[in-house]
């Protein structure tokens, strides 16, 4: 029994590389799942047996890396009540830096952002995806809104429009270096990054000490 759930986890690995592999070359739209059992090595009944539509398998390849929006959601939650600013700035700074340290990260991200097309056959994830993308929204809001943070703020910046700036900036970054990585270095670069932002939300923010 050990040896067949091995097996199935190892076909459905398999299923999921060949899912990325040709949604990075071809695009989610173009790419069928007969395609995708195919360079997988399987049957199409195989990959059924995994996967309900193309749409449960694109969302379980996003799953799989943790996303920078899922993963700064989940590690929101988790903030130092102490020092929520700098644990968010951490938080941001590390979500860019991600994009150079993890290649499978970087890969499904640019699928992500430039070879998918919301089709209705993808209705689904993109509920699934954006429902994540809106909790990071909301807890960064809510961040900006405790005690610890609200006196900080810019008079005319309200956390609203502090955590939409932040997701925008964020959001921005992932694009632009997916597309061309010659823009900026994510290792080097996204702390000075983040933290020009942060000195535009909240006055005389001077980052984490040195």
């Amino acid at each position: 029994m050990r040896r067949t759930k091995q097996q199935a986890e190892q076909t459905r690995q398999q299923l999921l590389e060949a899912a990325e592999q040709l949604f990075l070359a071809q695009g989610v739209a173009h790419t069928t799942l007969e395609q995708i059992a195919r360079v997988a090595g399987v049957t199409r009944g195989a990959l059924y047996w995994h996967f309900e539509n193309k749409a449960h398998l694109f969302h379980e390849m996003l799953n799989g890396v943790r996303l920078p929006p899922e993963q700064l959601a989940e590690r929101l939650g988790q903030c130092d009540p102490q020092q929520p600013l700098l644990a968010l700035r951490e938080l941001c700074v590390e979500a860019v830096q991600n994009l150079a340290r993890d290649p499978q990260k970087r890969r499904i991200l640019t699928i992500l952002l430039h070879r998918c097309e919301f089709t209705d056959e993808l209705r689904e994830a993109e509920t699934r995806h954006y429902a994540f993308v809106n909790q990071f929204i909301a807890l960064v809001e809510q961040l900006f809104a405790s005690p610890a943070c609200r006196p900080l703020l810019h008079a005319q910046i309200t956390p609203v429009l502090a955590a939409r700036a932040l997701h925008a900036q964020l959001v921005g970054l992932f694009t632009d270096w997916t597309r061309d990585r010659a823009l900026f270095d994510p290792l080097a670069d996204s702390p000075l990054l983040i933290d020009s932002l942060l000195r535009g939300l909240v006055p005389g923010w001077q980052g984490p000490p040195a």
